[in-house]
Order: C-alpha cells, then structure tokens, then sequence
C-alpha cells in the first residue's frame, strides 16, 4: 500500500517587579505549561530587549489571515525533538531523563497543539488538537494527506534536503530554515483543519519541558489508580505525590495503559498546566526577581516564539493567566472510571471547537520519489521502544 506519511512503528515541559514583569510572566507561565514546558521567566528586562534571548521565528507571514478587532488565537506548538535550534544532539545527561530514546528518535514531530482563543471580552478557550487528525498536506511532493502532527518534520526535512542539495553546508542554516518551513507549515495544517486564523504560536521542546520541572523543583500530582508504563517510564502509585522533573516528562508522555490512549493523554497535559500554575504562584515567582530570572534562562534555551509579541499583548494575557479556561478545571483525586486518569473536568465546558474533524479519505497518495542522497538525515518515522 502507498505510504500517506503515518507510517511507523507503534512505540510501545528587595525590588518588586514591574506590573509588565508580572504580566508576562504570568502569560508565558501559562502558555508555556499548557504545551508542557517553560516560557515563564521573562521579566523587565526582557521588555527592553526583552526577548532577546529568546529565538523569534517569522514563520506568520504579515498576510497570513489573523482575527478580528480584539479576538486573538494562539496555537502552542510541543515539539517532539531531540535536537536543540541549532541542529546539535542534545546533551546525554538530559536524554537519560527523557525516556525518550537518543537524538535520532522521535524526529520532528508536533506531539502536542493546543489552540487558546481569547475573544475581546477576554474569555479565553482552549482545545487540544488530537496529534493523529488526518489533514490535506502541500509542499512536498507525493504527499496529499498526512496526520497533522507529521506537517513539520516533512517540511523541514524536504526544505533542508533542497538547501543541501542546492550547495547549503551549514548546519545551523539547515536547521534554522528547515524549522522555520516546518512551523509554517504546520501553522497551514492547522487553518486548514479548524478554519480559523492563528495570531500568534510558541514552540517548546522536550527538554525544555524537562528544564521547566526541574526549575519548579517538581510538580505535584495525584493519581486515582497505581500507574506502570515500561515505555514512558511511568511507574507511580496511588495518591497524592511529588514528582521530579524525569517522573514529570513521564507523566504527561504517557499514553499506553490509560483508556483513552492519546485523549486522556491531553488531560494530563491540561491536569500539568494546573499544577505548575500553583506551583508558580505558591512559590512567589511572580513576584521574585531571582526565580524570574531562572525560567527566564529556560525560555531562552527552549522556547520559540512567533514575531509579534508585544507589551500591551503580553500585559493583556498576563491578567488572564489565573482565570480557568474552558477547557475544564481539574480537581486532584477526583472519582473517575479511567484506570490511570489523573484528573477529570469539574465544570463541564461551555464552549465547544467549531470545527469538525476530517474523515480520513478513502484514497491514498501516490508513493513518494525517493529522497536523493545528501548528508542530512531524514527524520525519524518510527519510534524508539523507549518513546511514549
């Protein structure tokens, strides 16, 4: 059968500061943990060249369609790589803790999309987009439809194999290039599979949501049920618990042995961004210059962010980072069916996506051309046994 680009092997995060310091920390506080990894951190200095130490991508073009009057859409984009911006393998002592297989594995996919809505009136609705949603795909050849998490890693493979067969040598320009294709790319699969437009995105990795926990010093969970999973690493019991930060990247990559696979998979990734949120706020980080400054450090090293951000944005969502979205609030140990859920809705959302998932269609593509010979490898489509 022809391939459609899913095809792989199943594997079994003293001075008070500013009110714009607080504000934007609580805005990146928030996105960064909703796509399980650290974008809080930046404080007034940030504002004053401010992210710049943090990568900003002009993967949005100014004609791109964007909302309306005060509306905004933000899509957080959780990158399952195991390189940093710069194409290098990332460092053994961090892919120890993953679980997640070496440098190699994984490739490029978008593991995690989770599109916020902010309307004008400022009531902010967030949807986790399921990573295996099958979308129309253009750019490279012999392709038609693939699953949305796989338009990154095919784009930027096939633009970094151009650069490289057009006499491209360095390293970081592939890398640098062929990511920025693959987040436009991904920003198009998107549109095309919700029908609105996107504002603004943050990208994250795996390491750095290792980074975020580990910064936190842990986040607290709490399980129904005892929980074993050989590929995620996962392996707690029962109750109320602290987690470090290797035991945290398990818990949200977990997808085997829970019920609902991938779905209650994305609760677990909401169930996180309620625990750090508290964990930020208990700790005083709003409000510490020194821990400021500490995530701040994981932003620069791990966090994308689109061209765009400004002062009078940042400020606006900073003020709704302590509101409960309507993508549910979690309470710990609540009553659930589900073997190894953590946490289930307590309020039952009042909004529901607009859009209606595509059936897969009932053709598949043709086989794509060979890739030509050239010293970049292609990513990954299978999986380690390790990755989860």
């Amino acid at each position: 059968m022809a391939r459609s680009g899913g095809a792989h092997r199943r594997h079994r995060a003293v001075r008070q500061p500013s009110r714009f310091r607080k504000g934007l920390t609580r805005t990146l506080g928030a996105l960064v943990s909703v796509a399980a990894v650290g974008l809080t951190g930046a404080g007034y200095y940030v504002a004053h060249g401010a992210l710049g130490g943090i990568t900003v991508s002009n993967a949005l073009q100014p004609d791109d369609p964007r909302s309306s009057g005060d509306n905004m859409n933000i899509l957080l984009i959780g990158l399952d790589s195991r390189k940093d911006q710069d194409g290098n393998d990332l460092p053994y002592s961090i892919l120890k803790h993953l679980h997640a297989g070496d440098s190699d594995d994984g490739g490029y996919n978008t593991n995690t999309l989770i599109l916020v809505h902010v309307s004008a009136d400022n009531k902010v609705v967030a949807f986790s987009i399921p990573r295996d949603d099958w979308v129309p795909f253009t750019g490279v050849p012999g392709y038609n439809h693939i699953k949305i998490k796989e338009a990154y890693g095919l784009t930027k493979q096939y633009v970094a194999q151009k650069l490289a067969n057009q006499g491209t040598s360095s390293q970081k320009e592939l890398e640098t290039k062929g990511r920025e294709a693959g987040r436009a790319a991904t920003l198009r699969a998107v549109r095309s599979l919700t029908g609105v437009p996107i504002d603004y995105f943050a990208e994250v990795n795996l390491a750095g949501f290792y980074d975020l926990a580990q910064t936190l010093g842990g986040v607290e969970v709490c399980l129904n049920h005892a929980v074993y999973d050989s590929y995620s690493g996962a392996d707690f019991p029962a109750g109320r618990q602290r987690l470090d930060a290797s035991e945290a990247l398990s818990f949200v990559r977990q997808r085997h042995g829970l019920e609902n696979g991938d779905l209650d998979r994305t609760h677990r990734q909401q169930a996180f961004i309620s625990s750090v949120m508290q964990e930020l706020q208990a700790a005083g980080t709003f409000t510490n210059i020194d821990k400021l400054k500490n995530l701040m450090a994981v932003a620069r090293k791990d966090v994308v962010l689109s061209s765009g951000w400004n002062d009078d944005m940042i400020q606006r969502l900073g003020g709704l980072a302590g509101a409960t979205w309507n993508s549910g609030r979690y309470r710990w140990c609540a009553t659930t069916t589900s073997m190894a859920r953590t946490s289930t809705s307590s309020t039952r959302p009042r909004s529901r996506p607009r859009w209606r998932r595509r059936s897969a269609p009932t053709h598949r593509p043709p086989r794509p051309p060979p890739r030509p010979s050239s010293p970049i490898r292609p990513p990954s489509s299978t999986w380690s046994t390790r990755a989860a």
